[in-house]
């Protein structure tokens, strides 16, 4: 009695590449970039350790806000909903990274973003998700 071939199994295109005679899927990876453009291992720890610092929902909403407006503790602790303990240990954080600059007026210190790459990162990733929390759509492609 002869028993039916085995068909073979299902290919998982993540890992097993594309027989010859079939089209590239337009979505791979670009190629590498040219040697020498790679960070390095102290930039990697330090933006690791950036977005570490960013993780923090209440962090991350602080900075949103001095990146928008020079703000005191006190504001930024009712505008995030956190004690002024808790709003001024989380400024602390932020300001030894240098995410933060502080400036003293009076009595008060007031707080603000000004580093443009810290601007353009926190831009940058509200662009990229919307207000109910998914991802936005991207923009329509120019040309």
């Amino acid at each position: 009695m002869l028993e039916a071939p085995t068909p073979p199994a299902p290919r998982d295109p993540a890992t097993t590449p594309a027989p010859p005679d079939l089209p590239v899927p337009p979505d791979l990876p670009a190629p590498s970039p040219p040697a020498g453009t790679e960070p390095t291992q102290p930039q990697l720890r330090s933006a690791a350790a950036t977005f570490a610092l960013l993780g923090s929902a209440s962090r991350l909403h602080l900075a949103w806000l001095m990146a928008h407006e020079r703000s005191d503790v006190g504001t930024l602790a009712r505008r995030v909903g956190l004690s002024i303990p808790t709003t001024s240990q989380h400024l602390a954080k932020l300001r030894l990274a240098g995410i933060v600059s502080a400036r003293r007026a009076g009595r008060h210190t007031y707080y603000t973003v000004e580093d443009p790459h810290v601007l353009a990162m926190i831009d940058q990733i509200f662009s990229h998700i919307a207000a109910d929390g998914t991802l936005a759509p991207d923009p329509p492609a120019k040309g």
